[in-house]
């Protein structure tokens, strides 16, 4: 794994240096309490990036389980080429500062975005239909009884489910001024 932190600012007052594990925790922290909805980037036939908003929700290890509908033209984008990005995006957060710019002063905040690069892998119904379920039940406790019911049938039938492996993370805004990190992910399946 490497761990890389890119000041991103003008010389100035010594920036704390986190670990990675500190940053680690901000960045899941704000993913799965506050982050809410994902920009999710694919490349369609043309060869240009095709963004869109969807439900992202992250596992402990980074990957992310999407599940959707199967008639959404992405499916075929991610056939062909199963690279990836996910972006999570919010407002900066109380204490964020951007006081030493490279190049203009907006008088902007630094926001928080994670950027998830990754590979899409097509999931088998069975394991589907597991991931929906245990989702669904995440929603369902916490009192969010808007989506429709589906049954074990109507998953295989009309939602697909796709398992992200994560190769790098971003994250700007959780650190001081502007200060970005990033990281590689490690899978069982790069060694």
């Amino acid at each position: 794994m490497t761990f890389q932190i890119d000041a991103n600012q003008r010389a100035g007052q010594i920036d704390p240096a986190l670990s990675l594990a500190e940053v680690q925790q901000r960045v899941m922290r704000f993913l799965r309490e506050e982050a809410g909805f994902a920009q999710v980037v694919t490349v369609n036939a043309a060869g240009f990036p095709v963004g869109r908003t969807m439900g992202a929700p992250i596992s402990g290890d980074w990957s992310v389980t999407l599940i959707q509908r199967n008639v959404h033209k992405r499916l075929g984008q991610l056939r062909r080429d199963p690279r990836l990005e996910i972006i999570w995006t919010a407002p900066p957060a109380p204490d964020s500062v951007n006081d030493r710019p490279h190049v203009y002063d907006f008088g902007l905040a630094v926001p928080r975005v994670v950027f998830l690069r990754g590979v899409a892998e097509f999931l088998e119904p069975d394991e589907t239909i597991a991931r929906f379920q245990r989702q669904t039940a995440v929603h369902l406790a916490r009192g969010q009884h808007g989506a429709p019911e589906f049954s074990d049938e109507d998953v295989r039938r009309q939602l697909v489910g796709l398992h992200v492996r994560p190769l790098q993370v971003r994250a700007e805004g959780f650190g001081t001024g502007a200060q970005s990190f990033t990281w590689t992910i490690e899978s069982e399946v790069d060694r």
